[in-house]
């Protein structure tokens, strides 16, 4: 039996209306101050400077991935038969802690320290933390447990439909967290009824209705607007560029190039290698906004304007990647003096709303007909059959700063 809380809390949100937590280890969880470490990390990394309202982080999208997953194991009939009470505490917990790895600037960071957020994520829980001893002290092993729903590694993978897979709690939320906070309307779709059409199989897989494929159908495309009309803004990619480039020039200058305020902010990703949860448990947007201001004063030129581009945004323009393009803009990079390495970047994105994938089709949203039967969701949806067969879409872009003249 897990102890639950004196009296129900509950966190006011614009998203749910309330998050609900009424057990002690999940209240625990949130007051630790690995997880009050995502007040301090935006939700969506370089994306702020598109949208001026962007500015919220992963601590208030994990609340609501929990609250999510509380709803489906709670609300959801055929989920919260399908579970038993450790199951349900353990996915909520995973749905909780699944961003706790998450470094400063959303995924930006991660092509910096070559570490998936993942991997930190269950370092973090696993590896003698305060969340380690709040999860262990509340039940041996289920620090283990929570770390391998997030890993896939289950020994029920009904845990890690709810949190990752096709249709789960995590990318619910963010896309209407993402949409709201954004002022777009992309995201949107009917949660609500999503939650109604939800069934679960004897082999514990998540099916919807028949029913409810014309809501399933709303989600797939909330999901592909949003990557292309925000999480794929060129400008956010821009800034994540200059991000990139900035990492690459403190890496070459080594320690003797920074001035020491600057280089203890950024010496664990400078040297390389793993880097120590004390360490990362530092990296955040505050302190990085700190040393990007040391930057802006240090005796490197290329350093110092490619912070002050990110601290006042003055990005990169941007062009549409081609072999004549990028030719005529390179060439005058260096005439006019600029060293490729730090002022010229290209970068590719591609994205479809739905794929299925595994051979398993394990990957796979599946629906159950009015007889029964269950099938994959492109054989029940034209809609969803068309944009699986249809063509696919890219965007090819290249970034230099935009004073030079072309």
């Amino acid at each position: 039996m897990f102890a639950r809380t004196d009296e129900e809390k509950v966190l006011r949100d614009p998203v749910h209306g309330y998050i609900h937590v009424s057990l002690q280890v999940v209240w625990d969880v949130i007051n630790s101050a690995w997880f009050q470490r995502l007040r301090r990390i935006r939700q969506l990394g370089g994306a702020y400077v598109v949208y001026h309202c962007a500015e919220h982080s992963r601590f208030e999208h994990s609340l609501g991935v929990y609250e999510i997953v509380r709803r489906m194991v709670t609300e959801v009939r055929d989920i919260a038969e399908a579970l038993n009470e450790r199951e349900k505490v353990t996915v909520m917990l995973a749905a909780l802690l699944h961003d706790i790895g998450h470094g400063p600037y959303s995924h930006a960071l991660e092509g910096v320290t070559d570490t998936s957020h993942e991997e930190f994520t269950c370092r973090i829980i696993e590896e003698d933390t305060e969340i380690t001893f709040i999860l262990e002290n509340c039940s041996t092993g289920l620090s283990k447990e929570v770390a391998d729903v997030i890993r896939h590694k289950s020994a029920n993978p009904l845990l890690t439909q709810l949190i990752s897979s096709q249709l789960d709690a995590d990318r619910f939320d963010y896309l209407l967290r993402d949409a709201y906070f954004t002022g777009t309307t992309y995201g949107e779709y009917d949660l609500e009824r999503i939650l109604r059409i939800m069934r679960v199989t004897d082999h514990n897989q998540l099916v919807v209705k028949e029913s409810g494929v014309y809501a399933v159908e709303n989600y797939i495309m909330a999901r592909y607007h949003m990557y292309w009309q925000v999480y794929y803004h060129p400008v956010a990619r821009s800034y994540e560029c200059i991000l990139h480039m900035l990492f690459t020039r403190l890496k070459d200058m080594g320690k003797d190039g920074i001035q020491e305020r600057a280089y203890s902010v950024f010496a664990p990703l400078i040297h390389g290698g793993t880097i120590s949860l004390d360490d990362y448990f530092k990296m955040d947007e505050y302190t990085f906004g700190y040393g990007f201001q040391c930057l802006c004063e240090c005796d490197d030129p290329i350093a110092a304007d490619l912070a002050g581009r990110l601290r006042d945004r003055r990005l990169f323009t941007y062009a549409d990647s081609s072999p004549q393009t990028n030719r005529r803009i390179r060439d005058r990079l260096k005439k006019e003096g600029y060293d490729l390495r730090y002022y010229w970047g290209r970068d590719e994105v591609k994205q479809s709303p739905y794929v299925p994938y595994g051979s398993d089709h394990s990957g796979s949203i599946f629906v159950r007909g009015k007889d029964g039967r269950t099938m994959e969701l492109s054989n029940a949806s034209n809609i969803v059959y068309s944009l699986i067969h249809g063509p696919g879409k890219d965007d090819n872009k290249v970034f230099y700063p935009q004073e030079i003249h072309l």
